[in-house]
């Protein structure tokens, strides 16, 4: 009786371990819960998707399923992308793409200089900064929806790596979706002036010769200054104009041919500049400044003070101006041949 009583022990075990089976089929798990799995296979079938109700996930080095309903709850991954459309060095246009998420979900953006090394985030108002709260987790309009919206204040020459992640109610935040980078540019300012017919490149000294100064005429001087001026500042720049002597200076007469604002036509005798053109590629836009931006024979004055002759108030591409220089001598001006003028032109960017 023993030992009848220890086999039939025996045999009880291996019952509880049997699994259901026929000449055509077998179920690999009966159990109850969270009893599904991410792929199962038999000799005439297969299933690679997930079947029935996971605890865990599957996931490879690029994608990653869960199971269960909260998984099926949980906000979509979102993509982003971020750009530099102007050669900016302080600022990129950050876009985020909602996938499947409805409109009420929220998205927060996690940005880095070291490939996530290190993580920082983009605050409500469109800095970054080392902390996300919730405030900082905001709405596809918010994040200026498929127009994107400008993170400023980050530094020059850098390049900047975001992805971004969404979650919509209680316990649905999806993980982090792919990355994106850009870099920033460095600040930049071309300058440079011509004097020629055209806006050819010529060598110093740049010359701007009137010949012969007919009394109460006015004169102008043949070639043109050009003025090429370009920067990715963020509130553009100028470009000044100053003189040595304040007019057209004889050291043998001892006598100046003044410079002065207005329209010397209407003067005895004076000296000064007139922005004949201006016009740029893209940005800016470029213009000339009061008092250099007449018609007709009025001029700004260039005198020793620094002046503003052209401007722009954003960053501009392709910028370039021509300035004529006039002058008029009257009867009782004393003759000679060594009436001159040294003109300085300085260009400055608002970075």
């Amino acid at each position: 009786m023993t030992g009848g009583r220890w086999l039939q022990a025996v045999l009880s075990a291996v019952m509880l371990a049997a699994l259901p089976a026929s000449g055509n089929y077998q179920l690999n798990s009966y159990g109850f819960g969270t009893g599904g799995t991410a792929g199962t296979s038999s000799a005439n079938y297969s299933i690679n998707g997930i079947a029935g109700d996971m605890a865990g996930s599957a996931a490879s080095a690029n994608f990653k399923i869960g199971g269960g309903e909260t998984f099926a709850k949980q906000a979509d991954a979102p993509t982003v992308t971020i750009a530099n459309n102007a050669q900016w060095y302080n600022k990129l246009l950050l876009t985020i793409g909602p996938e499947g998420n409805p409109s009420d979900a929220l998205f927060a953006v996690a940005i880095s200089t070291d490939s996530f090394a290190t993580t920082q985030y983009v605050k409500s108002d469109l800095t970054v900064g080392s902390s996300l709260t919730l405030a900082d987790y905001q709405t596809y309009a918010a994040f200026g929806s498929g127009s994107g919206v400008l993170i400023r204040g980050l530094k020059s020459g850098t390049v900047y790596t975001v992805k971004a992640k969404a979650y919509r109610g209680h316990y649905t935040e999806s993980g982090y979706g792919p990355t994106a980078n850009v870099a920033t540019a460095d600040p930049q300012l071309s300058f440079d002036i011509n004097v020629s017919a055209a806006n050819t490149v010529t060598a110093p000294p740049y010359v701007a010769s009137f010949g012969n100064l007919l009394p109460s005429s006015v004169t102008n001087a043949p070639l043109p200054i050009w003025i090429n001026f370009a920067s990715n500042a963020e509130s553009g720049g100028n470009v000044y104009l100053t003189g040595q002597n304040a007019g057209l200076r004889s050291a043998t007469s001892t006598y100046t041919i003044a410079s002065q604002s207005g329209d010397i036509s209407a003067l005895s005798e004076g000296f000064g500049a007139q922005v004949a053109s201006v016009t740029q590629t893209s940005g800016g836009p470029l213009s000339a400044s009061a008092p250099y931006n007449g018609g007709g024979s009025i001029v700004g004055i260039a005198d020793t003070v620094y002046r503003t002759i052209i401007t722009a108030t954003a960053p501009v591409v392709g910028g370039q101006s021509s300035v004529t220089l006039k002058a008029k001598s009257q009867a009782l001006t004393p003759a000679s041949s060594d009436y001159s003028e040294l003109l300085t032109l300085v260009a400055a960017a608002s970075f």
